[in-house]
């Protein structure tokens, strides 16, 4: 009579054992789980949408036939059958076997006889008609890779389109930053986490962090009104031009200091205190230990920290449109005025230039390469932390 009693009630105890036992829903935990997921995929598809947008631009900038106005205009009326006829003097120059059009028929260049131009009429598949004394000439521009990636002159009101001419300034101005907030905020960074107490860091780096904080533009005002008067009090008024990428590279420097030394400081502080110890233990000093004992066990956290400025230098926009210069040169004079490539991108799409002109549509190329060399840095960077990387129990 026990045993079955036993036999009778064991089922129900491992068939609640059982619901206990198995996963329960939790509705809360999978919202949050969904709502973290999106929220990484979302900015994976932007990302990618950025890329598509400028990759897709960039691709007519190179392959889509543009054309510019030249600010010439026929001096007498033509019919459908002149092939010679004569041109304002003033404007673009118009070279030989260019492709031009007047109202929508396209002509071919053959000869240049000063003001007086022959042609041939109809091209591309267009009508010859009779044109008016008068009639607006708009020239035919091509942009060819190597053209883009060889020449140092840009000037696309002229056709030339040599991107090193930005691309010199911008690194420039980058390499400037570098030289002055590397140093200055490793120094920073070895302070607050060797030899400051945690009341003076808790006081230090929220003050130094401050300088994050700070509109951009401030600083380019600051760039101009106050760096570019020293160095010209310095260096002499005839050497250092008003508009210089010297003031420029300085100020970016002061600007992401405060990224260098918390990127740094974390880095550092992320160093077991056993080696520390081990080092005190033998006898070495506190300057010692943080310059051969940690600074070399946190190189990979450094390294990243460097290169993320780097970039963060790179793509610096509004101090390098102040205070750098708006027009393009080739120069490696950094008391010269040189425009970078963001500088030149915020001029030309806050300009009043038409959105379909070769101008505009430059920005997307030059914003495809910005773009190519900051994801390699931060390549660098993730190659440099998995390389240098360093793991203590």
């Amino acid at each position: 009579m026990v045993s079955q009693v036993k036999t009778s009630v064991y089922p129900n105890e491992l068939a609640m054992q059982r619901a206990a036992l198995r996963k329960r829903p939790r509705i809360a935990e999978t919202v949050i789980q969904g709502f973290l997921f999106l929220c990484g995929a979302l900015s994976i598809l932007v990302t990618l949408g950025i890329v598509y947008e400028l990759g897709k631009e960039s691709l007519l900038f190179f392959t889509r036939q543009q054309w510019e106005g030249t600010n010439r205009t026929l001096l007498e009326t033509i019919d459908a059958t002149q092939t010679t006829f004569k041109i304002t003097e003033t404007g673009m120059a118009i070279g030989l076997n260019d492709t031009i059009r007047i109202g929508a028929e396209v002509l071919e260049v053959r000869e240049i006889r000063g003001d007086v131009i022959t042609v041939a009429r109809g091209q591309q598949k267009t009508i010859a008609e009779a044109h008016a004394a008068g009639a607006e000439i708009v020239l035919s521009q091509r942009v060819t890779l190597t053209e883009f990636f060889t020449k140092t002159e840009w000037n696309p009101q002229i056709g030339k389109f040599g991107i090193w001419a930005l691309v010199n300034a911008t690194m420039m101005t980058s390499l400037i930053a570098i030289v002055v907030a590397l140093p200055l905020g490793l120094c920073v960074a070895i302070y607050l986490s060797e030899y400051a107490s945690a009341r003076v860091r808790s006081v230090l780096k929220p003050l130094l962090e401050v300088l994050a904080a700070i509109p951009t533009v401030v600083y380019g005002y600051f760039a101009l009104m106050f760096m570019t008067p020293l160095l010209r009090a310095i260096f002499g008024v005839e050497r250092v031009e008003i508009y210089n990428t010297a003031s420029a590279g300085i100020v970016i420097g002061i600007l992401i200091l405060p990224l260098v030394s918390s990127m740094a400081e974390d880095a550092l502080s992320a160093v077991p205190q056993s080696l520390r110890q081990a080092a005190y233990g033998l006898g070495a000093t506190r300057l010692e230990t943080a310059l051969r004992v940690v600074v070399p066990a946190a190189i990979s956290g450094l390294a990243a920290a460097f290169i993320v400025a780097a970039s963060r230098a790179i793509g610096e926009t509004m101090v390098v449109a102040i205070a750098a210069g708006a027009g393009p040169a080739f120069t490696f004079n950094p008391f010269k005025a040189a425009e970078t490539m963001t500088g030149h991108i915020v001029r030309i799409s806050g300009g009043d230039l038409s959105y379909d002109s070769i101008d505009y549509n430059s920005i997307f190329a030059i914003g495809l390469v910005l773009f190519f060399i900051t994801l390699g840095l931060n390549i660098l960077s993730q190659r440099i932390v998995r390389r240098f990387r360093e793991e203590y129990e």
